[in-house]
């Protein structure tokens, strides 16, 4: 079998070609181990994670299964809210009562969801070590695998999605590692030859880590209430010997050790009990390992690695000069002198993350990814669909990994099933809906149970948001058979639901209510603070672009004539958007002030970005509206969080200014991102990891790089001045056009252009130069095509 070294050699070797690589290393490293969680590095095959801590005397490996989830499948439903709609309604709309409607609205909530949870530690012991100073620790993201070196020492892991084990391998002479497995939840270790074998059982329910509780976690031995697991571990020792040690195995005198895991959940569907018996757990593992092993180490990473650099390799990026720094100095140095190379690597590390934790057949990624070591992680490590869940998401189609987006996809139809009986029941309404939180058990009723804060537990619109990736993949893709079948149900239903809850305003116009603008509170005429209103503007605004991408969709599919009619009479009587006495788009109905005019969600601007409805072209004045709210928000200290400062990076690069865009980079990048360049998030006086950030700043890398959503391919339509020189190829426009794009001294030298499939495209120069041809251009399914310029 080759060695680590050996295998370095034969990569440096085998240029794959495509996209390719950048010349700078895409790799995370370091002088040191990880001295914390937050400090390792993340693998990932959508279903299993791990983090790699780069112990030298003791290694940890975390790992996580996507479907681990405490709980089982439950009625949250509130039959009991309907009975007080109309009094929230009446509070609003004739009395004015604000206060009074938060009361009552907390009367229709139900019970929280349901906690992420680890799977096990995997530890090895070498023993008293010293690396000196030739330590190396580093994530090669082309490669995604994990490698720790010293004279003497070399150590790689691994996360296959072609095989679903991690492996890992560890190479120097005379070998000596006692190697063990744990979990934080209930379980128990056996020792079978040369396996380690972990069985155990998840909680039946884990209160959020944001509740006070007596009980905060709760086990029931019954089959069904909470999920069996199983980790199993196999040891493969070259030379040396592997024996018994209590609870743990002992390797003695090897050159080399491979590692192999698998894992598997009593989980069978988001709406069925969780009670596969911990035998058929047992079966799964072994069988799993059995073929692992057969197949070999070094073709289970040659294999890994190929399936990764498909979906890898369809894009890079070029920024600045190269660095050889380690990533955490470099990180240091970024805040007294920002680095745009490392900003490219940091859109790639997006690119990694989702690809390691979304993939076709596995759960979407979650608030940490896949990546959680608690039992009760910060908001449970849950689907948070005001915003965050739908980030994730953000570069998935543009930055051409389409299929990452399936696990969202699936998630969106398994919670509009359950959104049916919760509209019917919750609202005495039909089609669907769910609210702010989502599990594995695709809860969508509210949650709070009376006591949450009604600007976050009773906000009902999450199902239009999460229309909007099925509409944009249908742009991005054009598949009409996958829009008649899998998206344009859905996206009925979300309308139906919409339709229902509109209801009149003294103004004749057809608004929300009870309306709340997620998480944000305002302070009533006589200064009480108060939650909710009617016709929020993010309410407004999702409604308007549902009813229009439904109207689009069923006149592509020619269906639903009637319905569209429907949608149409009801869209012409929805509220404008309306300004404040700043100028600014206003964020409620009305002009009332923000108890914090810094908050972190930014929801009245859904319009600017991920929605198009504004522009600076199309609607002008709205640009103007939405740019001066943005202006305030970050005037009175907003963009504090990591996924909020990414959000203002996508603002201004729809707004197309390219320096504001790279200043709220420079923020993403200082004050939310860990060394491990995890997106971060302020929890009380520390930080937790909350992964949105990452996706979000990709996703406005990429918008700064070209935009496709007001029907033309604009290239360069918010270059900083920062990035005078640079190359991306691979970015997609909708259409299906991919885009490879080289600038000098901020003018654009040469531009290839590749659609997926014939058809006329408009394009659209960069700032100061003119195109050769004008016009819209014809392409032809897989043929390049050079944009000329003057």
């Amino acid at each position: 079998m080759p060695t680590r070294r050996e295998f370095l050699a034969a990569a440096a070797a085998g240029a794959v070609k495509g996209a390719g690589p950048e010349k700078e290393p895409l790799e995370l490293w370091y002088r040191q181990s990880a001295a914390q969680w937050r400090e390792a590095l993340p693998l990932g095959n959508g279903r299993l994670g791990a983090m790699v801590f780069g112990g030298v005397s003791r290694e940890r490996l975390q790992i996580n299964e996507d479907t681990l989830w405490s709980g089982h499948p439950a009625d949250w439903n509130n039959a009991d809210a309907k009975n007080h709609l109309e009094d929230v309604r009446r509070l609003v709309l004739e009395q004015d009562d604000y206060p009074g409607a938060d009361a009552v609205c907390r009367k229709m909530q139900g019970p929280y969801n349901q906690s992420y949870l680890p799977l096990c530690d995997v530890w090895l012991d070498f023993g008293e070590q010293d690396a000196g100073e030739g330590y190396r620790r580093a994530l090669n993201l082309d490669t995604a695998v994990a490698s720790v070196d010293w004279q003497g020492h070399s150590r790689e892991v691994f996360l296959s999605a072609v095989d679903q084990v991690l492996a890992a391998r560890i190479e120097a002479q005379g070998l000596a590692i006692r190697i063990s497995m744990e979990s934080r939840l209930h379980s128990t270790v056996e020792v079978d030859g040369k396996d380690l074998r972990l069985a155990g059982k998840a909680p039946a329910h884990v209160d959020p880590n944001y509740k006070t509780s007596n009980h905060p976690v709760v086990y029931d031995e019954a089959d069904g209430k909470g999920m069996r697991f199983a980790a199993w571990l196999r040891v493969i020792a070259e030379g040396g010997k592997v024996s018994q040690e209590g609870q743990a195995l002992r390797v003695e005198g090897a050159r080399s050790v491979t590692l192999l895991l698998a894992a598997a959940t009593g989980f069978r569907g988001f709406d069925r009990e969780p009670d596969t018996p911990a035998g058929e757990l047992a079966a799964r593992c072994r069988g799993t390992l059995e073929r692992a092993a057969a197949k070999g180490y070094t073709k289970l990473r040659a294999d890994h690695v190929a399936d990764h650099q498909k979906l890898f390799r369809r894009m890079s990026l070029r920024l600045g000069a190269p660095s050889t720094l380690p990533t955490d100095e470099r990180l240091r140095a970024f805040a007294s002198a920002p680095d745009a190379s490392l900003t490219a690597l940091y859109f790639q590390y997006g690119r990694y993350l989702l690809i390691t934790s979304s993939r076709p057949g596995t759960q979407p990624a979650n608030l940490q990814g896949i990546w959680n070591e608690e039992a009760r992680p910060p908001w449970s490590s849950n689907y948070t669909v005001n915003i965050n869940t739908q980030m994730n998401y953000w570069p998935a189609e543009v930055c051409n990994l389409s299929e990452c987006a399936e696990p969202l996809f699936q998630m969106v139809e398994e919670v509009s099933r359950n959104g049916a009986k919760t509209a019917e029941v919750n609202y005495g309404l039909k089609g669907w809906v769910s609210h702010h939180n989502v599990d594995l058990w695709r809860q969508s009723g509210p949650v709070g149970e009376g006591t949450g804060a009604p600007n976050w537990a009773n906000w009902p619109m999450s199902g239009p948001w999460l229309c909007q990736h099925l509409w944009e993949h249908y742009r991005f893709q054009g598949d009409k058979e996958w829009l008649r079948e899998r998206a344009w149900p859905l996206m009925k239903g979300a309308a139906e639901f919409c339709l229902g809850w509109l209801v009149e305003d003294k103004r004749g116009h057809l608004t929300t209510c009870p309306s709340v603008s997620p998480e944000n509170v305002f302070l009533t005429a006589d200064a009480k603070p108060a939650m909710v209103s009617a016709g929020c503007t993010m309410d407004i605004a999702l409604i308007r672009e549902l009813f229009a991408n439904c109207a689009e969709a069923a006149t592509v599919l020619g269906v639903d004539e009637g319905f569209l009619g429907q949608l149409e009479a009801a869209r012409k009587r929805l509220p404008p958007y309306r300004t404040g006495r700043h100028g600014e788009l206003l964020e409620w109905y009305r002009d009332f002030d923000e108890r914090e005019p810094g908050h972190r969600h930014m929801s009245h601007l859904y319009a600017l970005y991920p929605g198009y409805e504004f522009g600076l072209r199309r609607t002008p004045e709205m640009a103007r509206a939405a740019r001066a709210s943005l202006e305030r928000r970050l005037a009175a200290g907003g963009g504090q969080t990591g996924w909020s400062a990414a959000w203002i990076v996508c603002f201004y690069a729809r707004l197309e200014d390219g320096n504001k865009a790279w200043e709220g980079l420079i923020r993403l990048m200082r004050q939310s991102t860990g060394v491990n360049l995890f997106d971060t998030h302020p929890a009380g006086r520390s930080f937790v990891f909350q992964i949105d950030g990452n996706f979000g700043g990709a996703a406005g890398i990429a918008e700064m790089l070209a935009q496709s959503q007001e029907g033309e391919i604009a290239l360069l339509p918010a270059l900083p001045e920062a990035w005078a020189d640079g190359e991306v190829k691979g970015l997609v426009a909708r259409g299906g056009v991919e885009v490879d794009l080289t600038w000098k001294n901020h003018r654009a030298v040469k531009v290839v252009l590749k659609a997926r499939r014939d058809g006329a495209y408009r394009v659209r120069a960069p700032k100061g130069q003119r195109l050769r041809v004008e016009g819209p251009v014809k392409l032809r399914a897989g043929r390049a095509y050079e944009v000329k310029f003057l």
